[in-house]
């Protein structure tokens, strides 16, 4: 039952974590919003209407920030529950041409980001015996050109999930991480729109892979695996085979078709 439990989330102004935050709050959850999108935070919040959102302006890659958010949960509600490691951004480009600095930024958003919000919740959820859901990527077990960072990132916060789940389960603390395909969000429809180099790749990707789940059929799912304390969540559930077949997917047969895409994609 989530009704009255405190739930932290990240990346909370768009996207999936908006989505989750309407069902959670559906469901009775109090909720702690967090974003560098001070307004769209707000607009949430008015959207919610009731005392039992807080939000707080924060960026991830600020482990101080995310502490005194942390902080600022605990001294409002009395403790956290639930935290949702969510925010992240994406960059397409080749590692021949990327910029250090982009690069960099996906990589410390998307996983350092990861460990400076668990950190900073940990404390309290360890008291509450509590959960942590750590929002991956498919991009975890598949590789696409351009998306380095992104996949490098995604691999490493599954892997987090991983080794945490290990050292906290004697504290009777639930770890999940979520896994999904492409998500019609805000940041997708930005990736296309700037990367047209990124859409042709999409278009040669197998039709499953390349068919979006809206934000709202992706947060019913993710809501779910905050009740019922799930080690792993796959959206949509195929998601859950390409773990199994990530070594077959590493394959020169497996690659070809992305490589081939890229070489057209490098004479334009």
């Amino acid at each position: 039952m989530l009704r009255g439990k405190v739930v932290m989330i990240t990346g909370a102004a768009h996207g999936i974590g908006a989505s989750m935050a309407r069902l959670l709050h559906k469901r009775g959850a109090r909720l702690v919003l967090i974003d560098v999108d001070e307004h769209g935070l707000r607009t949430l919040a008015g959207e919610l209407g009731d005392d039992v959102v807080v939000c707080v302006c924060a960026d991830v890659n600020d482990f101080d920030a995310m502490r005194a958010a942390a902080e600022t949960a605990v001294d409002r509600f009395g403790a956290i529950d639930v935290v949702v490691a969510n925010a992240g951004i994406e960059h397409w480009a080749p590692v021949q041409t990327v910029e250090p600095a982009a690069f960099r930024r996906v990589i410390e958003t998307n996983l350092i980001g990861v460990f400076h919000t668990v950190r900073a919740a940990l404390p309290s959820i360890i008291d509450q015996r509590g959960y942590v859901l750590i929002v991956a990527s498919a991009s975890s077990y598949t590789a696409v050109p351009g998306m380095a960072a992104y996949g490098a990132s995604k691999a490493g916060v599954e892997q987090f999930a991983n080794v945490l789940r290990i050292e906290v389960a004697h504290h009777g603390v639930g770890v999940g991480s979520a896994h999904m395909s492409l998500v019609d969000t805000p940041m997708l429809r930005e990736t296309q729109s700037s990367s047209a180099e990124f859409t042709m790749l999409l278009a040669a990707l197998p039709g499953p892979l390349r068919r979006t789940v809206t934000a709202d059929k992706c947060a019913v799912r993710l809501v779910d695996a905050i009740e019922h304390r799930k080690r792993r969540v796959d959206v949509p559930r195929w998601v859950a085979a390409a773990r199994w077949l990530k070594p077959a997917l590493s394959t020169p047969f497996a690659e070809r078709t992305l490589s081939r895409q890229m070489a057209r994609i490098e004479v334009t």
